[in-house]
């Protein structure tokens, strides 16, 4: 069982305006945070294609280094 909570009424508007703005930073935040993860995903999947491009490029590096003739 709670006990009851008395919070005069002239600290009532300062708390509840103090929570409020509370709320609104946690929801400023969670945007941030999830602009974060977005631009995260992007730099992870061009780090991906990069990866890709690179080992594609070595692959016709060896491929062109094969083809070459020895030196005798």
């Amino acid at each position: 069982m709670k006990a009851p909570l008395f919070v005069k009424i002239e600290h009532y508007t300062e708390i509840t305006d103090t929570i409020a703005g509370i709320k609104s930073k946690l929801d400023e935040a969670k945007e941030v945070l999830i602009k974060l993860d977005d631009v995260k995903q992007k730099e992870d999947n061009e780090l991906l294609k990069w990866q890709a491009e690179l080992e594609e490029a070595e692959k016709r590096l060896k491929s062109i280094t094969e083809q070459l003739p020895k030196p005798e």
